[in-house]
């Protein structure tokens, strides 16, 4: 029986992410947090499904030594503790000195590109450290490898995350988005770089399956890999689009007021911004979902376009980025994924593995 400690496991993604793996028969997990009496109640509804056993810790993310790992003796620790925007390598440095395979669902851009500084730590000690098993580098990334060969230049990659207005990101969550509100954002432009600014970009989409939507530059990992994954690729964008355009349009509005100097940070909003969102639930819908385009030329050399596209409904959306980690997880303990060493997560699964993971949810993905 393979042992997962899910260090966060009852927050907004590790929670789905604890949910999936509680469905396979020869698997304990661990579901660990700062706080013990959150940690048991999502056992307890777990245990209602699991097919394994369910036991729980209580773990400081900041705190948490080899020795602590250790003693829990997990063949992988996965890491929802975000938001990772704030985080050093602290928790991958322990899990490598206690000979255990991490894997984490950060999407911050310098922690996922950084955490390479660890491969020779995690070879020595014969495991794996994937940074970004989530939406963003790891689906996006699929998607991408999964077409490529398409093109014989793929010059522009362009993806859109559209989350339904019912999902609750929760504070932690709050927090790591507005605190890219208005910074400056480093996008690969051909063989130089251009500025661009969170949440500004500002123009309207049709996503298919959504409709029409505001959209807003993000900083994401996938900023800094794809350049160097895709020989030949000149501009890589990524792009929030919130349902509710009242709520789009109010970060792009603090976007402005940060880049002018008017406002040092907008984190300190996140409590009275989530409140007013969690009132207003019952706008939009359930349905979210993402796009990825590519374009460039094929053989012939005439332009070429392809649209993927992802709808999720009934809320089902944030289960999109607990799934890499689950896909990872599952891989490892069953003695597929051989790979050692510490990396970002692009290229460790494909999109027909993700599409398999979640065939019975309602997700439904194809080319527009």
């Amino acid at each position: 029986m393979g042992r997962v400690l899910v260090l966060g496991g009852y927050g907004t993604f590790g929670a789905r992410a604890a949910e999936r793996l509680a469905r396979e028969a020869d698997l304990e997990l661990v579901i660990a947090g700062r706080s013990s009496a959150t940690a048991e109640a999502c056992a307890a509804r777990l245990a209602k499904i699991a097919r394994g056993k369910i036991t729980t810790a209580q773990i400081d993310a900041a705190a948490l030594t080899a020795r602590e790992i250790g003693a829990l003796q997990p063949d992988v620790l996965l890491n929802a503790s975000g938001p990772f925007q704030t985080q050093g390598y602290g928790v991958a440095r322990a899990a490598i000195e206690a000979g255990v395979h991490y894997i984490d669902l950060a999407d911050a851009r310098a922690f996922v590109t950084g955490i390479s500084a660890l491969d020779q730590e995690a070879r020595r000690a014969g495991v794996l450290v994937v940074a970004g098993a989530s939406t963003v580098p790891a689906l996006s990334a699929a998607v991408t490898d999964a077409h490529v060969s398409r093109f014989a230049t793929l010059a522009a990659v362009t993806t859109v995350i559209a989350p339904a207005n019912s999902f609750d990101p929760g504070l932690a969550t709050a927090q790591a988005i507005l605190g890219t509100v208005g910074q400056p954002i480093a996008l690969p432009k051909g063989n130089a770089s251009a500025t661009g600014y969170g949440w500004q970009g500002l123009r309207r989409v049709t996503l298919p399956g959504l409709g029409r939507r505001w959209v807003g530059l993000v900083d994401v990992p996938d900023l800094d890999l794809f350049p160097h994954r895709y020989r030949g690729l000149r501009s890589v964008e990524v792009y929030a689009a919130l349902e509710i355009s009242a709520f789009h349009l109010a970060l792009w509005g603090l976007s402005w007021l940060v880049r002018a100097g008017l406002m040092r940070s907008p984190v300190r909003l996140a409590a009275p911004l989530l409140a007013a969102k969690r009132a207003s639930h019952w706008l939009g819908s359930e349905t979210g979902g993402m796009t990825v385009t590519l374009e460039g030329s094929d053989k012939g050399g005439a332009p070429k376009r392809v649209v993927w596209y992802l709808v999720a409904g009934k809320s089902h959306g944030p289960y999109i980025p607990a799934i890499p980690p689950v896909i990872l997880t599952k891989r490892l303990l069953a003695g597929s994924l051989s790979t050692r060493g510490a990396m970002p997560c692009s290229g460790l699964f494909t999109l027909e593995e993700f599409l398999a993971e979640v065939a019975d949810l309602d997700i439904k993905a194809g080319l527009a």
